[in-house]
């Protein structure tokens, strides 16, 4: 009787796994846990902000102005709850977020590592600093549908597609936008289109945006002025938006890792830090409240009273210190809302540069772009440069608008922006972190399968190996004709080189000559940790066919062949394949 409930839940398991109907089930029951624990986030933050700050909800980026200096005391404060975790966590241990998961790890989640982000992105976001929930809304949704997977014994491409499906259900449960939510799981969570994604992203994206609306919560909508016809300069000036917008969200990138990498110079200690990042956050929110939090009560004002492109200038300035600040000192959060944020305001100050231009040079007191057009095309274009996901961020502005002819000039800006960035810097926000911790990936494509198919696994561990101090007579001797292609030299256990049997074996060979000096690759092994890709890499740059594989301190392990390199290689791309296509 106590095997019964083990019987069920292998049951249970075998039905997941081979049903497609039990698989969108459990995307949608996915969705709805993930729009129930969005919700809860977003009212927690914000419910924060109005203690600390004595604000409206969801309001604290709206303030003109801070009446009470010492709430600002709020920042360095979140600091030192920062502070405070750290010590109570492991030191310098960095989380896996869903994309470095679905990316290396097939979609395993560590359950710390969602609480822990979580906890820290409410914490920076609820005190004030300039980031975004969205990170913890991500990381919410798709680390519950990892541990639920894991439970149910999914195989690798279905772990996967849950954790998109789980990010993107939070996503678009943030924003009320299901298209939002499913092509954020698409793009940056999954890293493909796939037949096999579509049905469970798609209702679990339904599932989340559901749930906002059943808790009465706003879908998050912005008035557009009515479009009747867009001509092909206003089209080409959007896509020279696009192209700005890529250009300064690579600055931006650029200069957040610039300072972070400044930052230990300042000899304190790493759990310390948002505690100086809150200080230097105050004089900031001082002088533009804007630059708190994610900037979402501040993007609604901004597009709702049309300022000067100075006032513009300044606050995008400052929003823009404020997030390389935040994220630089500790602070934890994402940059997805943030970039909307800045976005905004960059469309309206590239409309009325060229609405400025096209007056001084044609006389024309028409403007060539609309300010409210341009800043929802800025909005999506550098958040695409940053986040990436063009198709993402053209959807929700189709989603916040309702306007069709608005999104076409959207995504003509978002394109460009996604192929500038790609061009001239290759990674959105969370890949290029990923790259500066030298993990090498550029989407969440999966690419965990080469990481574990090393040397040590792929090597053959009874190669030929015989004395490098015998005579080719010796060798003819240990080595018959026939019985293998190369083999291994060896001096007191350590590699010596290669030998080509056929080659001792020559009649014109002297039988008196030291084996030795037909070694070749002698300073040519690879480490046994040595991963697949860079096996085939040097394979080619010694234009050889084989390799022996050493330790550390030179003795021979086993050896690799090419042949069996790359047969293992096609082998497992193909079954990574299958798996994403649902094969």
């Amino acid at each position: 009787m106590r095997l019964a409930p083990r019987h069920a839940v292998t049951r249970l398991r075998r039905w997941l796994r081979s049903s497609e109907a039990a698989k969108i089930l459990v995307a949608l029951g996915v969705g709805i846990g993930a729009g129930f624990i969005t919700a809860a986030l977003g009212l927690a933050a914000h419910g924060l902000q109005a203690l600390l700050y004595g604000v409206r909800i969801n309001r604290l980026s709206a303030l003109a102005s801070i009446r009470h200096p010492l709430k600002l005391l709020a920042l360095p404060l979140g600091g030192l709850l920062l502070a405070l975790m750290a010590r109570w966590t492991a030191r310098d241990q960095t989380s896996i977020d869903v994309v470095e998961a679905n990316a290396l790890h097939g979609g395993r989640v560590p359950l710390s590592d969602s609480i822990r982000v979580c906890l820290q992105t409410l914490i920076s976001n609820g005190f004030g600093a300039s980031v975004g929930l969205e990170a913890a809304y991500a990381q919410a949704g798709g680390g519950g549908a990892s541990l639920l997977g894991q439970f149910l014994a999914l195989r690798r491409g279905d772990l996967r597609i849950l954790v998109g499906a789980g990010a993107g259900a939070s996503i678009a449960a943030a924003f009320g936008a299901p298209l939002t939510g499913a092509f954020y799981a698409f793009e940056i969570v999954i890293g493909a289109y796939t037949p096999a994604a579509i049905a469970p992203v798609a209702v679990a994206a339904l599932g989340g945006a559901l749930v906002t609306r059943m808790l009465g919560i706003d879908p998050y909508l912005i008035a557009a002025s009515p479009i009747d016809r867009i001509g092909t300069l206003a089209y080409l000036l959007y896509a020279g938006l696009g192209i700005t917008s890529a250009a300064v969200g690579i600055a931006i990138m650029r200069l957040q890792s610039a300072l972070e990498r400044e930052v230990p110079r300042l000899r304190l200690p790493s759990a310390w830090r948002p505690v100086l990042g809150g200080a230097l956050l105050m004089p900031i929110a001082w002088l533009s409240p804007q630059a708190l939090s994610s900037g979402h009560g501040a993007l609604r004002l901004e597009l709702a009273l049309h300022p000067a492109a100075g006032f513009l200038a300044l606050v995008f300035v400052l929003k823009v210190v404020a997030s390389i600040v935040s994220l630089s000192f500790g602070f934890r959060g994402g940059l997805f809302f943030a970039s909307l944020f800045l976005g905004s305001l960059l469309g309206p100050i590239y409309a009325q540069g060229v609405n400025a231009a096209a007056l001084h040079l044609f006389g024309s007191a028409m403007p060539l772009l609309d300010e409210q057009d341009a800043a929802l095309v800025g909005m999506a274009a550098l958040a695409v440069g940053i986040v990436g996901g063009p198709m993402t961020l053209s959807l929700l502005v189709l989603e916040v608008t309702h306007d069709f002819a608005l999104t076409g000039v959207v995504i003509t800006a978002s394109l460009c922006a996604s192929a500038f960035t790609r061009a001239n810097f290759g990674y959105s926000f969370s890949t290029w972190r990923l790259h500066l911790r030298g993990v090498g990936i550029r989407s969440a494509r999966d690419v965990g399968w080469a990481a574990d198919l090393n040397a040590a696994r792929l090597m053959r561990r009874d190669p030929t190996v015989v004395d490098a101090g015998l005579t080719v007579a010796g060798f003819r001797q240990a080595v018959p004709l026939g019985a293998t292609g190369r083999a291994l030299l060896a001096e007191a256990g350590r590699y010596r080189g290669i030998v080509a049997t056929a080659e001792a074996f020559d009649p014109e060979l002297d039988p008196a000559t030291p084996v030795a000096d037909l070694a070749r690759l002698t300073d040519a092994a690879v480490l046994p940790d040595l991963r697949i890709g860079a096996i085939l890499d040097r394979f080619e740059q010694l234009e050889v066919e084989d390799l022996a594989v050493v330790d550390h301190e030179g003795r021979i392990l086993g050896a690799l062949t090419e042949n069996y390199v790359r047969r293992r290689y096609i082998e497992e791309s193909d079954k990574a394949q299958s798996a994403l296509f649902g094969e």
